[in-house]
Formats: structure tokens, sequence, C-alpha cells
């Protein structure tokens, strides 16, 4: 069988940089080995810059692609939630159009896989050309403890769809976000089967600490103006993420998205648990919206396993996980290059729990390649 050879200026293996060294693959794109450069033989195919496995987007909304250019920026997340809900009204056409040109934009920019957020089966045609590995997550909402039951129902229906396409293997139904589902819908959406992979959004923004606190501040105005009753939520006192996160099962592996107002009390709560939590980080989506990111060094400094996200174009210029790194290492110049590519790989990969096929070139796997060079990432391979 033939092989190929390629050597960069530096290799990201998907833990650490290697110098000097050949990557080895088949010709259908599976990793046979790494080897010297002195001892690879001829028919090296050099590369300029940097070779990486493929980009892992930990959170995005596909569907949501047609609001690109639609939703004002720096309002803060109860109103970015108002505006997404009323500009919605697009035609079924333009939805799956927008859907098709922002997956080519995530191809060419490098991603190979994606935590995909599903409210609809807008996406689902488009994944069947099987272009990306998606793991999707049929995200449930819903504040009104009685119509727990029809909302459920609905999000089922979903599941079924994708599920049949993909296997259940490929499949969660996920809680939105902690303000957003009743105590009915939780048990529903926790004990689900198949649910063994979960993500939702957490304290993206410092109005969530406020309504689990004190029951006060900005949901306590969205809820008001949507007309929703809210007597059936208590405030705890504590912060969201130690209010609602004893839903979770000790077997279920969850993606915390966003994390911009996440505590370093938070962390050891989380420690805790015994949950294999990742924590995705959405930089450019928390900048497009609030202006804020999250406290990064506390993350590294506690040896948390951090993944990226993209968030969708209703929050982003752009779908790129090289971007959301740029915007991180603008903010923290001092953490190294090697690390944020970890989170963008191998940790992308463990926290989908697709390792065996992606986020590092190992023997045997098929990760697909980036190369990095002049500030920029794209596919090579």
């Amino acid at each position: 069988m033939p092989f190929k050879k390629l050597q960069a200026d530096l290799l990201f293996d998907g833990h650490r940089f290697r110098e000097r060294q050949v990557l080895v693959l088949s010709e259908d794109g599976i990793v046979d080995n790494i080897i010297d450069s002195d001892q690879a033989g001829s028919d090296i195919e050099k590369i300029e810059g940097i070779l990486s496995p493929g980009f892992i987007n930990c959170h995005c909304h596909l569907e949501l692609s047609h609001l690109k250019g639609h939703i004002e920026e720096n309002t803060g997340l109860p109103a970015f939630v108002r505006q997404v809900v009323q500009k919605r009204n697009f035609s079924e056409a333009d939805i799956l159009a927008a859907i098709e040109t922002a997956e080519a934009a995530m191809l060419q920019n490098g991603i190979v896989a994606v935590g995909d957020i599903c409210n609809t089966p807008h996406t689902l045609a488009q994944k069947q050309k099987r272009a990306i590995y998606y793991h999707n997550f049929i995200e449930a909402m819903g504040f009104n403890p009685q119509v727990a039951d029809s909302n459920f129902n609905s999000y089922q229906h979903i599941y079924s769809g994708f599920a049949e396409q993909f296997g259940p293997q490929q499949v969660s139904i996920t809680p939105h976000a902690p303000y957003s589902v009743s105590e009915p819908l939780w048990q529903k959406v926790i004990s689900h089967d198949n649910n063994g992979l979960l993500s939702i959004h957490n304290q993206e923004t410092a109005e969530e600490t406020l309504w689990f606190q004190q029951k006060t501040g900005g949901f306590a105005d969205m809820f008001k103006a949507m007309g929703l009753n809210t007597d059936s939520f208590t405030a705890s006192g504590k912060t969201s993420l130690q209010s609602y996160f004893h839903h979770f099962l000790p077997r279920q592996q969850v993606l915390l998205v966003h994390n911009v107002y996440t505590t370093e009390e938070d962390l050891a709560f989380i420690r805790q648990t015994g949950n294999k939590v990742f924590w995705c980080l959405c930089p450019n989506a928390n900048q497009y919206i609030s202006r804020a990111l999250p406290d990064i060094a506390m993350f590294i400094k506690n040896e948390a396993s951090v993944v990226l996200g993209t968030d969708s174009l209703a929050s982003n210029h752009q779908l790129s996980i090289w971007e959301e790194i740029q915007t991180l290492r603008k903010a923290h110049s001092n953490i190294p290059l090697e690390l944020m590519l970890q989170w963008a790989t191998s940790n992308g990969a463990k926290a989908l729990k697709i390792e065996d096929q992606y986020g590092s070139f190992e023997k045997g796997k098929r990760p697909r390649i980036v190369q990095i060079i002049n500030n920029e990432a794209r596919r090579l391979y």
C-alpha cells in the first residue's frame, strides 16, 4: 500500500509539538506512524507551518446560520435571546442554504467534528452528506412545568429523526440552560435512554447568577416580558451551577458551555461530583453578546478539561476554531499555543467521545489534517 509522508516546520500530534518528525499516512488518510525525518527515506512532502489534527468544535448551532449579521451585538444575553426568538422567521430555503454555506466554511477552516445543538430537524439533510462528524444535541427547553410532557414529546420526535439516520450514539436529548428547564422536564431529559453525553449552556451571564441567587435581574425581566409565570421557581441562594448540577447522573459526561461567570468554588464543586466534565469556551460569542471572556487562567490553574466551540452565526462572525484560539491568545499571550491546540483537538475528541478516530495523530486513526500558516488555519487533507 502506498504511503504519504508529510513533514512540516512543526508537527502538533494532538498533545505536544514535535520537531523534525514525519507523519506517515496510508492512501486513505489513516495514520501509520510518526518517525524521525532522518529515518523517513525519500518522497517526503514538505509543508510550511504547523500540521495539526483536525479541529473539534464542541459547541455550535448550525441551524441558526441564517441569522448571521441579523442580531445586534453587545446587548447582553437576555436581549440576545429575545432577538433570536423574534428573528427566526426565515424561509426554509434560506435556512437550508445558510446551513450548507456554514458547513462548507467549517470544513475549509479545519473543523472535522462538531457538537451541534438542534431545536429543529433543519440540519438533518446536510448532515446526511457526512462531510463532518456531528454529535447532535437535541435541546430541550420549557420553563412551564405544566407542559413538560408535550414539550418533551416534541423533542423526542426530533431525536428519533436524527437517531434513525446516525444511530443513538450520535444523538442526545439535552437541557438548554438551567434557567429554561422546569423540574419535570429535567427529569424526563436526564432519564432518557442513551443520554451518556450531555451539554448545557452554563453561567454565560451575570444575570444567571442573579436569577438563581435572588430571583432578580435581567432574567426576571425577560420572563415577565415573555408572559411566563415564574411562581414554580425558588431562588437557591447559590450559583446556578451549584443549584442545578445535582440533576445529572454520575454516569453522564457533561459539556458545560460558555462558563464566563464560573468561579473557583464552582470548579471545586464539580470535582466532587464524580462526573466527567468538560468546560467548553466560546470566546468570540461571549465578546459578541456581552464583551466578556471567561477567567482562562483560573481554568488552567485548576487543571480543568477545557475544549473550544464557536457557538452560532447568530453570535459570531465566522465558524472557526482557529479564530477562537486567536481571540484567547490576544487576551492571554502567556498561554502556550500548544495547550490551546490540545483544547481544539485531543480534548475536544474526548469531550465528544470520538477519541478513537479524531483528535490526535496515532496509528489507526483518521483525524484529518490542518495546516496552520501565516496565522491562518485551513484543512489540508
